[in-house]
């Protein structure tokens, strides 16, 4: 279960996933103030956690960083 959450998002993805999610989720107060609006909580949360279920799902990720989690080369 803790690889399902590991973090999988680059620094790029994870500013426009919560800007993203942040612009949808205003659709509840400006707008057509639908409840739809709500859908917004998805990439808000996914990028403010830095984990995707989805890439997770696939084995993908977003993070070069965090992709190779090997131990630096000794000297």
């Amino acid at each position: 279960m803790a690889e399902f959450f590991k973090t999988n998002e680059g620094t790029v993805d994870r500013v426009v996933r919560v800007i993203v999610g942040l612009a949808i989720l205003s659709l509840i107060f400006v707008g057509p103030k639908s409840l739809w609006g709500l859908l917004g909580l998805i990439p808000l949360l996914t990028g403010i956690l830095g984990t995707c279920p989805a890439y997770s799902l696939l084995g993908m990720s977003a993070c070069g960083r965090c992709a190779t989690k090997q131990p630096p080369a000794p000297h």
